[in-house]
């Protein structure tokens, strides 16, 4: 049949702009919360976008330029998400917690024309300004009216706004057009530019959505929900979360700088249901002062960034939290799969958390592999593992002026995560360790996931990390650095942590092998710019161990 198309007929690019359309129709009135003090409708939030848009015109801001954020997490940050993708220039959202050599090399390579800088990163940039390249202009951030404005800083935020006009015309383009830039860092090398186009954001907004909303358990994520990040919005774009939250329309949170006492406060005062964040995270939170008298029963939790350790969902889940892990990365924007929680009840402190804990199965669209070297298949079932490699319409198509890198991470056309585990007999990923975390002792493989696992559920243990230390004899073994509960005795700590492994053993669910010969005790184990622990570190701190 031959189709024919009337000549007025509307493609309907995939844009950022069109997720407005459903909470502008559906709730315009509900509520975006930004920190303590703003509080802005849908409808006011939709008008402030205009004018941040038409602002950044009026300075000169044109399509395919960059515009750059140092922010914590605000309404502000919200605004940029939209405003600045809509009139077709790119988001670079900086992570602040790098390095200011790191940082300035982002700018650098990104060429950011424009900056919206908060006050707080000020004295950042006064160290990196005279080798800043690209002639970036500033636009000054503040959360009190009081903070005066620094002499470099051509502009202040909310004047910008109020000159600007709500009526911007935001144009349609191509829906190929890069949205949105930030940098990923790895174990060598300067940090790799990933980037994402209009259709992959609005794709993956869509998956997002999909993926959560359809389950039939009490982990679905819903219109009734009140949405708090807890994951950067720098980092992959705050994992997509706030795109889906506005499609959706549900009442949001933006908590500002990660305070543990300010945001048990905002879940308790604001009725936050659902949040994300890394392990890390929620055991700061669950181990903050006052933490045990805020009523945690209400809220979900999306565990992701690094693997959910079975002690941490014991604990989440004696204190009424419905978490589940969840699976993804930098270069998958980030969303791939969630821990199956079908038949799962959400209060369930006696159920098996262990099912929380699955990496999960493929949401929306996601054709997802376990392979051997030659992009073979592996069999379901655990006992041989392989590389995880991937295949959806939302992963970042390259590194941006790294080709080299780019064709790498797509070698064979699959996009390679750098991830070992393997597919369950019911479907479920599980992923067993990173490639460049496995322990490598003689002719055994060691997954520091299950040694972490096993001692994680020790009482005296409050965070651990495996890695492999160079050992003459081996290649490598393990090591574990432990951070042990107030008051414990160091040899009670030891005693019990070397009883699980050994009963882990003893059950085959982990080679003899894996029975470290040093147990490192620490203050606090090394995390890196976004909350994960950083096992790059602690191989350079225990390199002479072995």
């Amino acid at each position: 049949m031959k189709a024919t198309h009337a000549s007025s007929a509307y493609a309907y690019p995939l844009l950022i702009g069109q997720l407005w359309h459903t909470p502008i129709s559906c709730t315009p009135d509900q509520e975006i919360v930004g920190g303590a003090e703003r509080r802005f409708s849908y409808r006011e939030l939709r008008a402030r976008i205009g004018q941040l848009a038409s602002g950044l015109n009026s300075i000169g801001v044109q399509p395919g330029d960059t515009v750059a954020v140092m922010d914590w997490d605000s309404h502000r940050y919200l605004e940029c998400f939209f405003a600045v993708p809509m009139m077709a220039a790119v988001l670079h959202t900086i992570n602040v917690r790098l390095s200011p050599q790191q940082i300035l090399y982002t700018i650098n390579h990104a060429q950011d024309d424009v900056i919206l800088l908060h006050a707080d990163f000020v004295p950042i940039i006064e160290q990196i300004s005279d080798r800043i390249e690209s002639g970036a202009r500033f636009v000054f951030l503040r959360d009190s009216p009081d903070t005066p404005v620094p002499d470099f800083c051509e502009h202040e935020y909310e004047a910008l706004l109020q000159a600007g006009s709500t009526d911007f015309e935001f144009d349609d383009f191509d829906e190929n057009t890069v949205a949105t830039t930030f940098y990923t860092t790895g174990t060598t090398g300067d940090p790799k530019a990933v980037f994402y186009s209009h259709r992959q954001l609005v794709l993956h907004t869509l998956g997002l959505v999909g993926g959560l909303a359809s389950t039939d358990s009490s982990s679905r994520v819903h219109r009734g929900d009140v949405y708090m990040p807890i994951t950067p919005m720098f980092h992959v774009h705050a994992w997509g979360f706030p795109y889906a939250a506005t499609l959706l329309g549900i009442k949001q949170v933006y908590p500002g700088r990660y305070d543990p006492a300010q945001l048990l406060r905002l879940i308790a005062e604001e009725g936050v249901t659902f949040s994300h964040c890394v392990p890390t995270i929620l055991h700061m939170l669950l181990t903050a002062p006052g933490a045990g008298q805020v009523d945690l029963s209400r809220w979900k939790v999306v565990i992701g960034g690094s693997a959910l350790p079975l002690g941490l969902a014991q604990a989440a889940t004696q204190r009424g939290i419905n978490l589940f892990a969840a699976y993804g990365m930098s270069e998958t924007c980030p969303f791939l799969t969630a821990a199956d929680m079908t038949g799962v009840h959400a209060v369930d402190p006696e159920g098996d958390p262990a099912a929380r804990c699955k990496t999960g199965k493929p949401t929306l669209m996601v054709e997802l592999r376990v392979v051997d070297a030659d992009l073979n298949d592996i069999p379901r079932g655990g006992a041989v593992t392989g590389e995880v490699v991937v295949r959806a319409p939302w992963l970042t198509q390259g590194y941006a002026g790294n080709p080299e890198g780019s064709e790498a991470l797509w070698e064979g056309g699959y996009l390679h995560t750098g991830d070992v585990g393997f597919i369950d007999a019911g479907g479920s990923l599980q992923i067993t360790d990173r490639i460049k975390d496995v322990i490598k002792s003689g002719g055994e493989w060691i997954s520091s996931l299950q040694l972490e696992d096993l001692v994680s559920v020790c009482a005296s243990v409050t965070e651990v990390a495996a890695i492999g230390i160079p050992s003459r004899r081996w290649g490598e073994r393990p090591l574990l650095a432990i951070v042990g509960s107030p008051g414990a005795d160091q040899d009670a700590v030891v005693g019990e942590v070397r009883a699980s492994i050994q009963s882990g053993i003893d059950a085959g669910q982990i080679s003899k092998w894996a029975m470290p010969e040093r147990i490192e005790l620490l203050d606090t184990l090394p995390k890196t710019s976004v909350g994960k622990m950083d096992k790059k570190a602690l191989r350079a701190r225990f390199a002479d161990a072995g």
